[in-house]
């Protein structure tokens, strides 16, 4: 990287980057990730691995020359933190392991964390680069542990039947706003199941994917020439295939 960002025989394209520029590919490369740990592809998940570790240093590189931190403070930082929040492992005291409860005393450590960075607020250091969904889940379960939260899934599912009348209904120029409410209910209700919007909808993608390919597989080619009435019969029977497959 130090030759890469050399200020006379460097990369012209790696010495024009900042921190903004690179961040979308930062962003990309977690993604990637992710998808190699999807499909269960370990060496596509090594070269992943490497890309995103890339990005890390890239930054740290940054930094470094703006007289920040660099590469090894990152990695301290990291280490610090996670030492703070497992006492129960790193602590000489028994009295680290006097909360049992595993998921609480993470949440009260990263609770400890936010007040000593001056949050004024139980929603602070909530990323607003998350994906969507998972900023949505997150501001939630904040909030659930604040106490605003309904007891069962019977009201989020009343909420989203409220939020969905309200779209149908709302005038041109508010249907974007009633949109994101009617998704942030939606979101709510599967957190109510105990389930992650993000990883749901991932399979629910995965899932309309594979059918749709597999009616373009039936037809041998594209649909864009049929009904939608031909098209629903491929999609059936596509359906019904897969349903065969799992008796």
């Amino acid at each position: 990287m130090d030759r890469l960002r050399d200020p006379e025989h460097g990369c012209d394209w790696d010495r024009a980057q900042t921190f903004a520029t690179i961040a979308p590919y930062t962003i990309e490369e977690a993604y990637e990730v992710a998808d190699a740990i999807a499909r269960d592809d370990m060496a596509e998940l090594k070269e992943e691995l490497g890309d995103l570790l890339f990005q890390v240093v890239f930054h740290a590189r940054m930094a470094e020359e703006l007289g920040l931190f660099d590469f090894d403070a990152v990695a301290d930082a990291i280490a610090d933190k996670m030492e703070a929040r497992h006492p129960h492992i790193f602590a000489a005291s028994d009295a680290a392991n006097a909360e049992t409860d595993r998921e609480t005393r993470w949440e009260n450590l990263k609770a400890q964390e936010r007040a000593k960075k001056g949050a004024e607020s139980a929603m602070d250091g909530i990323a607003r680069a998350l994906p969507a969904l998972l900023r949505a889940e997150k501001l939630q379960k904040r909030a659930a542990r604040e106490g605003f939260d309904w007891p069962d899934p019977r009201g989020p599912a009343e909420k989203l039947a409220e939020e969905t009348q309200e779209l149908d209904e709302a005038l041109e120029a508010d249907k974007l706003e009633e949109a994101g409410d009617l998704l942030f209910s939606a979101v709510n209700l599967v957190r109510a199941y105990g389930i992650a919007a993000e990883d749901a909808l991932r399979v629910a993608n995965d899932k309309f994917e594979r059918r749709f390919r597999g009616m373009e597989s039936i037809q041998g080619g594209s649909l864009s020439g049929l009904s939608l009435e031909q098209q629903e019969v491929l999609w059936q029977e596509v359906k019904r295939s897969e349903r065969g497959k799992t008796t």
